[in-house]
């Protein structure tokens, strides 16, 4: 099985699955569906240091569950697997339980 190890302060992320039924009870079809925002975090790039020589620090970690740009990105295929790489700029926050 092939793997993705992103580059410099890139993320490697896996889309979570979009609700299929509208709020109201309407079943949606796929092409109704928008992209889903949330995601799962499945890779850390290399980090490295930014145009300043500061450290990437990245704000989070394989797992977390994060909230991402509707159109940022750009989509791979990883074993089969349809996942996102997107720079750590794109991730706009961290979803607590």
């Amino acid at each position: 099985m092939a793997s993705i190890k992103p580059l410099g302060n890139r993320v490697l992320v896996k889309r979570l699955e979009a609700e299929a039924v509208s709020a109201g009870g309407i079943v949606l079809p796929d092409s109704a569906q928008e992209k889903p925002q949330e995601a799962e975090v499945t890779a850390l790039g290399t980090g490295g240091t930014d145009e300043n020589g500061k450290e990437i620090v990245f704000d989070v970690k394989v797992g977390d569950k994060v909230l991402i740009s509707k159109y940022g990105g750009t989509d791979v295929s990883v074993g089969g697997e349809e996942q996102l790489i997107l720079s750590q700029s794109d991730i706009l926050g961290v979803i607590t339980d």
